[in-house]
Order: structure tokens, then C-alpha cells, then sequence
């Protein structure tokens, strides 16, 4: 029955209590930490940018004091999708498409397959930006409890407010999706093992025979979302129960305050990552 303990796979969405310095901080802070580096991984396409952002996100989790292996444990699962795109990636997108100084050089060209450098740098790059947009995801919602990220991010949305923008509302939706992702993957374990002990060949196919497992994870789908329509059923039922009529005119017990410290943080990343910005053309690789 290991082969469907799926929950332990989830690293998103799963708060882990410590006193760490990134466990101290902000919310709001940790949000702007991680979109500030967020844009930088996008906008950047050399190896040694790619190289610096990736110590960066390593430093961040050294810093939070968590696992490397717990967080790259939620990788494991899509491993041999990531792969076959890659590979893909690889053969069908060979044209120069990546700002580089490096000499384009072709290694492959036999019809539709056009394996360059050029490729293969994209393939290494799209693959450092999902570690490390995964290891970023990972610190902020493995430090930060649900109901804290979702008083960040309405702070941080509420001077939209003028604009018409619902900053509780889109607060609520994002916790809500967070939430539901470990209640999901705890169903799916629940229907996998139940298929199974009916004779289902499920899981059979082991990891690498993605198509095979994909196929017999078919079955699973219509009750998993006959499941996720039933509890976002009494979600609905249970907040009208509660007199729930959206976020205006709501107050709430715990007031976020940033620190001295949050600021620093905030400063020192926005040079970071403007300077990351600013030189991506500069990267000698």
C-alpha cells in the first residue's frame, strides 16, 4: 500500500510549526520575498543567473530550517512527467530562443528533431526556474499558517479596494485552494487503495510506466470530483450557516505588524532581484 500513500507527497499547503527567522516573519513580507524572486527566475534564461537564484532559494530554506529532501519530496510524483516534456522540449525546440553570450550549436537534426544548445539550456533553465519556484512556494506556505497568509494577502490587496477589487474574497479563494490540495491527494490515497483491495490494478504499472498508471488513475477521477463538489457543497452550506456575506464592513482579531527586520529583508531582496533584473543580459553563461 505504499505505492498510494499520496499525502506524503504534499509539501505545499502543509504548515510546519518552528522558531526560525522566515517562521518570525511577515506574511506580507514573505509574499513580497517570494514574488520579487519569482520575477527575477522568470526574466532570467543564463545557466549562472539560473545558478545564483537556485543558492538563493537554498539559503532561504537553510534559513527556515527545513528539510531539502521534504521539499523536493512533492516533485517525486510528477518526476516522470517532467521528464518526458523535457525531453520533448528537448528534440522539438531546437531554434535559438534563449538570451545567451554562448555560441549556438547544433547537435542533432534528423527531421522533426532539432536538438541545439540552445534547446538543451531551455530545458535546463525551465527545469531550475520549477525547483526553485517549488522551493519557494514550499517556504512560504510550509512557515506561514493558512489563516496567516490569507490576513497577508488581503492586506496587502485592500488598497485595491477603490479599484473594486474584493481583497477578502480573493484571500479566501486562495486558502481555500490551498487547503483543499492535502484534503484531495487524501482522498485520491482513500479511492486508490479502495480500487485496489477490489482486485484494480492500480499502481501496477509503477512510476516510470507513466501512460499505464495514468490510464488505470482514469477510474479515479469522476468520484474524486464528485467528492471535491461534495465538500465545496457543505463549504457553501456551512458559511451561509454562519451568516457569511463577503468581506465588507469585517473585522478580525489579529492585526499583522511588520518589523524592522521584514523592511531589511524587503530592501535586500528588491536590490537582489532588480539587480538580477537589470543585468540578465550581462551573465557571461
Amino acid at each position: 500500500m505504499q505505492d498510494f500513500a499520496l499525502l506524503r507527497h504534499i509539501t505545499i499547503g502543509q504548515y510546519l510549526p518552528g522558531d526560525s527567522l522566515v517562521h518570525r516573519m511577515d506574511p506580507r513580507a514573505k509574499i513580497t520575498v517570494v514574488l520579487l524572486l519569482s520575477l527575477a527566475l522568470t526574466v532570467n534564461t543564463s545557466y549562472l543567473a539560473n545558478i545564483l537564484l537556485l543558492g538563493i532559494c537554498l539559503a532561504l530554506i537553510r534559513a527556515a530550517g527545513i528539510s531539502l529532501r521534504y521539499v523536493l519530496n512533492g516533485v517525486r510524483p510528477a518526476l516522470p512527467f517532467i521528464i518526458a516534456l523535457s525531453l520533448m522540449q528537448l528534440a522539438f525546440y531546437g531554434n535559438p530562443s534563449v538570451t545567451s553570450t554562448l555560441p549556438v550549436v547544433t547537435f542533432l537534426r534528423w527531421g522533426p528533431i532539432f536538438i541545439t544548445s540552445s534547446g538543451l539550456q531551455l530545458v535546463l533553465v525551465s527545469l531550475a526556474r520549477f525547483v526553485d519556484l517549488m522551493i519557494l512556494a514550499s517556504i512560504l506556505t510550509n512557515t506561514t499558517p493558512l489563516a496567516y497568509l490569507a490576513y497577508g494577502l488581503e492586506d496587502m490587496l485592500r488598497p485595491f479596494g477603490r479599484l473594486g477589487v474584493p481583497a477578502h474574497e480573493i484571500s479566501l479563494i486562495f486558502i481555500l485552494a490551498l487547503r483543499f490540495v492535502p484534503l484531495l491527494a487524501e482522498q485520491l490515497e482513500t479511492l486508490a487503495k479502495a480500487q485496489a483491495s477490489r482486485g484494480a490494478d492500480i499502481g501496477a504499472g509503477g512510476r516510470w510506466r507513466f501512460w499505464r498508471t495514468a490510464r488505470a488513475m482514469l477510474v479515479l477521477i469522476v468520484p474524486l470530483f464528485l467528492d471535491a463538489f461534495r465538500r465545496a457543497e457543505e463549504l457553501i452550506v456551512a458559511m451561509e450557516a454562519r451568516c457569511y456575506a463577503g468581506g465588507r464592513g469585517r473585522t478580525r482579531l489579529v492585526q499583522l505588524q511588520m518589523q524592522p527586520a521584514d523592511v531589511i529583508i524587503i530592501f535586500i531582496t528588491a536590490l537582489l532581484s532588480a539587480g538580477f533584473i537589470w543585468f540578465r543580459r550581462s551573465f557571461p553563461f
